[in-house]
């Protein structure tokens, strides 16, 4: 049913509130205004509007391995980062979810640090750390510094998950005679796809657009995709950035449009 408000003072605090909130959307949108019609311009440089529009700027991105290779570079180790926070994430987000120990919150809070250090510490931490292990400037480092980044979100993800689930159901499962394992895999498991399709969509985004653990790590022939933007927009000033850009843009709500799919099309209980 729906309230209707009678209260002038609430009503303007909501329209004020509505249309705060309007224009700070429109504030954050711009850039992407801006940016997706240069990627249609011309390739002699960047313009806004296009004096011209083609798809000149994605077919130098496409053709040219200076970008290609740094775009395979971020595939490789997103993938591989995403596949190791899976990994380890969801067994850790699950244990913690379902068991209580002295110091759980001091233990959640390690795990969450790196959320909270600045990015650029944890980098130069990361970065003298490898050189002496003499690991740096290889995909391993990249690897392992995005998944230093992405872990936290996937355990705090499947942690929320896992509380939602209906514990009697995992009870029934040991009665019937079930081992631990196959009722995580049998119960737990279908249970929790919305947050595991969320969580390891969320972690390949957030290694595929690291820019500075990736600036930090990455090498001369480890260059991933937004080290290679922010390089080009520091020395030189490409038009094929702007390419680029609404390429990530595109993948992003693309991943993201996927996620909402698949967790409005999946079950959460059975």
């Amino acid at each position: 049913m729906t309230h209707i408000i009678h209260d002038p003072l609430t009503r303007r605090w909501r329209t004020t509130g509505t249309t705060l909130a309007t224009v700070i959307y429109l504030f954050l949108l711009v850039p992407i205004a801006v940016a997706v019609p240069m990627a249609f311009g011309p390739t002699d440089g960047l313009t806004f509007p296009p004096t011209s529009y083609s798809f000149d700027l994605f077919r130098v991105f496409f053709g040219s391995p200076e970008w290609l290779n740094p775009l395979f570079e971020s595939l490789e180790v997103a993938l591989a980062a995403m596949a190791l926070a899976m990994f380890s994430g969801v067994p850790a987000g699950y244990w913690i979810s379902r068991h209580d120990f002295i110091g759980k919150r001091v233990f959640m809070g390690i795990v969450m640090s790196p959320l909270i250090i600045p990015s650029i510490v944890s980098a130069l931490g990361l970065y003298l750390y490898f050189s002496y292990l003499r690991i740096d400037a290889s995909t391993l480092s990249l690897v392992l510094g995005h998944l230093m980044v992405t872990l936290p979100f996937v355990i705090l993800m499947i942690v929320a998950g896992v509380n939602k689930l209906d514990r009697n159901l995992e009870f029934g499962a040991e009665l019937m005679g079930a081992g631990p394992i196959r009722m995580f895999l049998t119960i737990v498991l279908p249970q929790l796809l919305p947050s595991l399709v969320s969580a390891a969509l969320f972690a390949f985004l957030i290694s595929f657009d690291d820019v500075v653990i990736s600036f930090f790590l990455a090498g001369s022939n480890t260059v991933t995709l937004p080290v290679k933007m922010y390089t080009a927009l520091e020395w030189e000033v490409s038009p094929v950035i702007a390419a680029v850009s609404t390429l990530l843009t595109a993948v992003s709500l693309l991943v993201c449009s996927v996620a909402i799919s698949l967790k409005k099309a999946t079950p959460t209980e059975i």
